[in-house]
């Protein structure tokens, strides 16, 4: 039985015209109206949502932070390990490839909506505290555990993935399941950048110089190190929403189950996530005692090996689709249909 039509339009066929009984078109002036207005809607809606985005990046000193001439070419380095993870995405698809255009615009949405998850995770934080201290609760260790795995993963999650929904979801270049990892990683090149610019801000500011007469060679020595930790920490956002994406492009093209495959992209992508953000510290320390390795070296070892396993998941799934792919166009529909039931929608 086809659930999408009436029973009306089922047992009609196309031979009667079912307009305005069980199927719609536009034809009159008001259905244009209609459109029209809904199209109104929906753009206006967008823009509401970025210019929201971009005054609360102004609010919190983002842009300025991107704008200073030396904490920018410190962000840019620190960008430069994700930037290549994400070419890495881009080059993978063996569809056809995402417009520069498409993915400059989503990289900056990246930016922008990265606003609401600082905005989202400093309230929840801080109700969070309120709870903790009204009920004379001792979070420690275990509560920030918690507060990955509830807060910071889903909500960053979910913004980088709202920076893809926003435009390059419903444009047409965005023609196939894996498209959706190939945006969901510019999206978390534009989150890790804007990190990275606070990140490398704060820190330059808590050394104690002044932005605006400090040298360059001092803004870079005091942000260097920060700049190494932020480096080795931008892949991770890469690899969390291009797992999250995939899943959106899943979702595209699957539309009867569509929000149970979004929510399945975010709660992978949230765990990976959150379980780096409470393993990390650990894991350094425990390598650092193992090999005498320092505090930096340490972190880098437990990074390239917490980043290889899920990189390599990710480039898993992008692998099998590519397979997926490669079979359907070399011996056409029945062998595609056979494919996607055991690649596509593996786990």
């Amino acid at each position: 039985m086809d659930r999408s039509q009436d029973p009306v339009e089922r047992a009609t066929g196309d031979s009667t015209d079912l307009y305005d009984i069980a199927t719609w078109e536009e034809r009159t002036s008001v259905d244009g109206l209609a459109v029209a207005l809904y199209r109104l809607l929906v753009a206006s809606t967008r823009a509401t949502v970025i210019l929201a985005a971009f005054l609360i990046l102004v609010g919190i000193g983002g842009l300025s932070a991107i704008t200073d001439p030396q904490i920018g070419a410190l962000t840019l380095l620190s960008a430069l390990p994700a930037l290549g993870l994400a070419a890495y995405v881009y080059y993978s698809d063996v569809t056809r490839s995402e417009p520069i255009s498409m993915l400059v615009v989503t990289f900056l949405l990246g930016v922008l909506t990265a606003t609401f998850a600082a905005v989202a995770n400093s309230l929840l934080s801080q109700v969070g505290q309120t709870i903790a201290r009204d009920f004379q609760l001792s979070v420690g260790f275990f509560g920030s555990i918690i507060f990955f795995y509830l807060v910071v993963g889903p909500v960053e999650e979910t913004v980088k993935l709202l920076a893809v929904r926003l435009y390059a979801y419903t444009h047409d270049s965005f023609s196939a399941v894996v498209d959706g990892a190939v945006y969901g990683a510019m999206a978390g090149l534009g989150f890790a950048t804007i990190e990275n610019a606070l990140y490398i801000t704060r820190n330059v500011a808590e050394s104690g110089l002044d932005l605006g007469t400090a040298s360059g060679v001092g803004i870079i020595g005091a942000g260097g190190t920060i700049t190494a930790v932020r480096a080795l920490a931008g892949p991770g956002h890469v690899i969390y929403s291009a797992i999250a994406g995939y899943y959106l492009g899943l979702a595209k093209f699957n539309k009867q189950h569509a929000g149970p495959i979004v929510i399945k992209g975010l709660i992978l992508a949230s765990l990976v996530h959150a379980t780096y953000n409470s393993t990390v510290g650990i894991g350094a320390s425990l390598i650092s005692s193992a090999t005498g390795l320092g505090v930096l070296a340490s972190f880098l070892v437990y990074v390239i090996i917490y980043d290889g396993i899920f990189g390599l998941y990710l480039v898993g799934k992008i692998r099998r689709y590519a397979r997926a792919y490669h079979t359907a166009n070399a011996t056409g529909p029945s062998a595609a249909s056979l494919a996607s039931e055991s690649t596509e929608f593996e786990d």
